[in-house]
């Protein structure tokens, strides 16, 4: 998303989510994470044996949902879809969903990772959000790129902030138990019909909060994402149009359009690396986080490596690098492979899969320069020509927690933060806490609203990482961008299923945690024609005699005891 951007849509699942995260600074964004966390209901608290959210008695540490009605979507969420909105914005008619300060004048100190430069201390922003919630909140902004180090030196300590964020990939090794160990049970004050003193918490939707159990207790505050995959085919739907090419239905369809379309004398082909969309066309498993890629098939737990659409997934995909239909970039993995915009633009490539966010952004940025130039997303397909089959992301992936050595004063504080945080798009808190003060940080111009040099420098990824309203895409200088955006999430909702641990914090035995790391680069070489298919077969068998059976094993054994997500 840009600057400008009035978005909080899913991040990435894909392998780019860090980069993805440092390039859009987080400005608005719900993102989606990859490692699994210590969330045990009977697991060892030291995080070496594992554990998992889904207890028998999860359901009643959970929040009751109370949906808002302060705000109506111009596009309800549906299917898993985040909600939309295209009207533009009128500052007059914005919303009061906070009528009462509950902030009680205290001070809460936040530790969040930041990419790029932090703002002063004491700017507009923090003195504006301070004042609307009635919370002193100081913030200790760490480097997002190394932020696991410092935030393992702090868990470690004894001097651990009131607040701390912590994304999903940043809490391997020791961060799991140190959460458990570290910070407080919120369940006194939101499980049940306790959060209906947040109203704006209330209405965040219940699977996110089941990713909040942590220790078999309801520890942290969510991002909400939809768990719609949030990876899309984009393509140039202006250049489709002008050359009469037809949207492909199936593998076979896909492959043919490819070969039309790619001319290399004359610099243009079809796509880049096609893989994270072949694994959604072939039904493969998710990847974006290790439980997800299990699912109980026939009675046996089934990991994604060892399916027949994985393998499937990988030939095709090899076939569209051996046809040279792939842009020489994605093949030698240069920069303009990952920053696809300035060649996609200029029509190299007409298609590349990557977060759903930059839908919006390719036709942000090209808006002025290239009035014609026109993105969209394909929907997905089932590779033989069939229904889709794609399999639902985590529903929240990002967390805020609150030091157990907190006051029940500042825990009460902090939910007042989160509960401003969490206001829906079109209200005042919204307004405020994702673009700061009217004037100073951003300016409305026929309904979209704009940032100010100030505001890209105060008002970037802080307070938008406490917690976060039910996933919403709105962007009102691109209306038909926003409805595509939603419609695809809806359309693909009604398809995605969720597999057996969805929704569940786990994290694996420490004994295994390496034990899958060599896969991805394996399915790079494969379909770049270094690996063979058979490569990938003896790696599966390998995995599977140095622990991948007995980790099987382990997580059968998780859900019998606990048995599948309540959500």
């Amino acid at each position: 998303m840009t600057p400008n951007a009035a978005s909080r849509s899913a991040g990435p699942s894909g392998p780019s989510r860090r980069g993805f995260l440092a390039s859009t600074a987080l400005a608005t964004a719900a993102v989606a994470g990859g490692v699994p966390l210590l969330s045990a209901c009977g697991g060892s608290p030291s995080g070496s044996g594992g554990g998992s959210s889904a207890g028998k008695d999860a359901k009643k540490l959970l929040p009751t949902f109370v949906a808002r009605n302060v705000v109506t979507p111009d596009i309800p969420a549906k299917n898993g879809s985040a909600a939309g909105f295209t009207g533009e914005l009128d500052l007059a008619t914005l919303k009061t969903s906070v009528p009462k300060k509950l902030g009680k004048g205290g001070e809460v100190t936040v530790m969040a990772p930041f990419w790029g430069s932090p703002p002063k201390d004491d700017n507009a922003y923090y003195r504006a959000m301070n004042d609307l919630i009635g919370v002193d909140v100081s913030w200790q902004n760490q480097d997002g790129n190394t932020y696991d180090q410092k935030l393992g030196a702090v868990l470690a300590s004894s001097d651990v902030p009131d607040l701390v964020v912590i994304p999903s990939w940043n809490m391997g090794g020791k961060i799991p138990s140190a959460i458990i160990g570290k910070f407080a049970d919120l369940g006194p004050h939101l499980s049940g019909d306790q959060v209906k003193a947040y109203p704006n918490l209330a209405a965040i939707p219940t699977d996110a909060w089941q990713r909040c159990i942590f220790g078999g207790k309801l520890r942290g505050l969510p991002l909400p994402a939809a768990y719609v995959t949030n990876i899309v085919p984009l393509y140039r739907k202006d250049l489709f149009d002008k050359e009469g090419y037809d949207i492909p239905r199936s593998a076979d369809e896909f492959m043919a359009l490819a070969k039309d379309i790619t001319n290399a004398r004359a610099k243009r082909w079809a796509c880049l690396d096609m893989k994270w969309t072949a694994f959604n066309n072939f039904g493969v498993l998710s990847g974006g986080e290790k439980p997800l890629g299990w699912n109980l098939v026939d009675g046996k737990l089934v990991y994604r490596v060892e399916t027949e659409a994985y393998l499937e997934a990988l030939e095709w995909t090899r076939k569209l690098f051996a046809a040279g239909v792939v842009h020489p970039d994605a093949l030698l993995g240069k920069s303009s492979a990952t920053d696809p915009g300035p060649k996609f633009a200029s029509g190299e490539f007409l298609i590349y899969n990557q977060d759903i966010s930059q839908w919006y952004s390719r036709s942000a940025e090209q808006a002025t320069q290239n009035p014609d130039f026109r993105v969209w997303g394909m929907d997905i397909w089932g590779h033989d020509g069939g229904d889709p089959a794609p399999w639902a992301t985590q529903p929240a992936n990002l967390f805020a927690f609150v030091n157990k050595k907190a006051s029940d004063s500042v825990i009460r504080d902090a939910l007042a933060v989160a509960n401003v945080t969490a206001a829906p798009y079109g209200t005042k808190e919204y307004m405020a806490t994702n673009y700061g003060v009217e004037g100073t940080h951003y300016t409305v111009k026929d309904g979209v609203p704009a940032k100010t040099k100030q505001g890209n420098t105060d008002v970037l990824n802080t307070f938008t990482m406490i917690a976060s309203p039910a996933p919403t895409i709105a962007h009102p200088d691109f209306p038909d961008v926003t409805r595509g955006m939603v419609e695809w999430q809806q359309r693909m909702g009604a398809f995605t299923k969720k597999s057996t641990f969805y929704g569940q914090q786990i994290t694996e035995p420490t004994r295994y945690t390496n034990l899958s790391d060599n896969f991805e680069q394996l399915e790079d070489d494969i379909v770049r024609g270094r690996k063979k298919i058979s490569d990938m077969q003896q790696a599966v068998s390998e995995w599977k005699s140095k622990g991948g059976d007995k980790l099987r094993d382990w997580y059968q054994k998780l859900l019998d005891d606990n048995g599948p997500a309540q959500s």
